[in-house]
């Protein structure tokens, strides 16, 4: 029995001793921000060197090819796949590299994890990432705040806050996020309201600025905004629209649950999990759209259980899991 008890011991030392390692990203993307964030949390868990660690967070999939093969071996390893999209060979060719490397994999969304199980039989966590309360929260007095962003009080705002443009050309759209579905629905909208401002912020937002400005359709854009403007943005607008055809995500749905900020989302990512049916459209469909209807209380309600700290301590979880096994 002492023996026992002693191994037990020694086992739950060489856990506390245990250490995260989370793969870098040099450019200032979502994933980056999380990152940070769970370092700032649990940074008892977790080392700045690969070499310390006996567990890897692959944060990103494209990721992966930072770190040393050699490295991944003997190690526990986590991989956060976001979407796999069938018709990208890239992508397939990618999961296929990483996969035989990979302990466990994690996806944001249930459908991207019916996705993944297509090509995977290992275990796939299904979390979505958490949402920094200190950094998104709802603010009520909006007349100050648009006349703090210059915006007008009857102005009829509706963001966009991703991507829309590929990154190897800018001038073409990226077609998955659904920029074009957007613009249609945008044109529609342009003819009910007199006073729409399309409200725009990230890196490449081409294609839609391109074809706004063909539309004479008014709009802002801020191009790299810090969390508190960014929470700001949210919390002026009338409407935030999600037109994408696939997602991992998006972000920008937790963070609109959690600022109250209306939303109207296609049928991706974790939009089933965190809007109410009522505001989920199809994209094929786009009388769909003026048919549905947001519903701040029920999204704030889904959303709370991936508020911080809640949120960000299922990672922890499923990280230490992964170390137990």
């Amino acid at each position: 029995m002492l023996i026992v008890q002693e191994v037990k011991q020694l086992q739950k030392n060489t856990f506390q001793m245990s250490k995260i390692y989370i793969s870098r990203i040099k450019e200032s993307w979502v994933v980056d921000n999380f990152r940070k964030d769970f370092l700032n949390y649990y940074s008892d868990l977790t080392t700045k060197y690969v070499s310390r660690s006996n567990t890897i967070w692959i944060i990103a999939p494209w990721l992966f090819k930072s770190i040393s093969k050699k490295q991944l071996i003997n190690k526990n390893v986590l991989c956060s796949f976001y979407h796999l999209d069938e018709n990208n060979q890239n992508d397939i060719n990618l999961f296929k590299e990483l996969e035989p490397f990979v302990t466990e994999f994690h996806t944001i969304s249930e459908k991207s994890k019916k996705n993944l199980q297509k090509f995977t039989d290992k275990k796939i966590n299904q979390i979505p990432f958490w949402v920094d309360t200190e950094k998104f929260y709802f603010i009520e007095d909006k007349t100050s705040l648009r006349k703090d962003l210059g915006f007008k009080e009857k102005d009829f705002l509706i963001g966009s806050f991703q991507r829309d443009s590929e990154g190897s050309d800018v001038s073409k759209p990226k077609l998955i996020k659904g920029p074009d579905i957007f613009i249609e629905i945008i044109s529609k909208l342009n003819m009910k309201h007199s006073n729409l401002k399309v409200v725009l912020t990230g890196k490449r937002r081409n294609y839609i600025i391109n074809e706004l400005e063909k539309r004479n359709i008014d709009f802002v854009y801020f191009e790299m905004v810090d969390f508190e403007l960014l929470n700001k943005l949210y919390n002026s607008l009338n409407l935030y629209i999600v037109s994408s055809r696939l997602e991992g995500g998006p972000q920008a749905i937790v963070e609109c649950a959690t600022t109250l900020t209306p939303i109207l989302s296609t049928n991706v990512g974790v939009a089933p999990q965190i809007l109410s049916p009522s505001s989920i459209f199809e994209y094929s469909n786009l009388q769909s759209f003026f048919d549905a209807k947001p519903d701040v209380e029920k999204a704030k309600v889904n959303v709370k259980e991936f508020e911080t700290p809640n949120g960000i301590k299922k990672f922890k979880d499923m990280l230490c899991n992964l170390n137990e096994s």
